[in-house]
């Protein structure tokens, strides 16, 4: 649990020094930023166990900055730090995915004993998207081997297009982020790594039209989604 990434997006600069000096302290491995615009591109570069984001912020403020993050990460837990104690506030920053939701003034122990909390109970969570076999329709894939099976015929994949399906299979009925598969599997989002991409997209439909219960579609603007139907 010590040694998580930890995202911290505050305007405040003193509340945001001394809140990133404890959690460096307590050795969580924590990144400071000034608003949400520069939270956004530290977020995009680097990989993150968890954020931290104030929600009164100037250019763009916690809540947008979350429904961003949300669009590219459905699963890291998020917290809200807010001057406001306003029940529809609450309710909007769990509406759009929060972990949980801190009034200020509050004591850092009691940051401290949310962020440890929410911390384990995403890891186990984290473990058990870790697998390697996923069965769907009438396939099973075994990611470990490369292999997607259909009614005990062996389809041997590709790196490319096993590490893909993989992503789909975990994000299976959700949308998987182009930006976020690009980056994940080939590094980074160029606009030949997308071309690429499309590509094995394409293998892949062949591959699934085996049952037709099974679709690989596009999300215009956002993605991939694999269904059942």
């Amino acid at each position: 649990m010590e040694n998580a990434k930890i995202l911290l997006v505050e305007d405040d600069p003193n509340l945001g020094t001394i809140l990133n000096e404890y959690l460096q302290a307590k050795s969580f491995d924590s990144h400071l930023r000034k608003d949400g615009k520069e939270g956004f591109d530290e977020f995009m570069q680097n990989d993150y166990d968890m954020c931290i984001l104030d929600v009164m912020m100037p250019i763009k403020d916690g809540f947008t900055l979350a429904k961003e993050i949300r669009r590219v990460n459905h699963e890291i837990p998020i917290i809200f730090l807010t001057a406001k104690s306003l029940k529809e506030d609450k309710i909007e920053g769990f509406k759009i995915g929060a972990d949980d939701y801190l009034t200020k003034p509050f004591s850092m122990e009691e940051l401290l004993m949310r962020v440890k909390a929410i911390l384990k109970r995403t890891r186990m969570i984290t473990k058990e998207k870790q697998k390697e076999e996923f069965e769907f329709g009438d396939f099973k894939l075994n990611s470990k081997r490369q292999v997607l099976v259909h009614n005990n015929e062996e389809q041997k994949l590709t790196s490319k297009e096993n590490e893909l399906l993989r992503l789909l299979c975990v994000h299976l009925n959700d949308v998987l982020d182009r930006s976020y598969a690009l980056k994940k599997i080939w590094g980074d989002d160029s606009y030949f790594n997308s071309r690429s991409m499309d590509v094995y997209i394409t293998k892949l439909r062949k591959y699934l039209k085996k049952d037709e219960r099974v679709q690989l579609i596009n999300v215009h603007g956002k993605g991939f989604k694999l269904i059942l139907v």
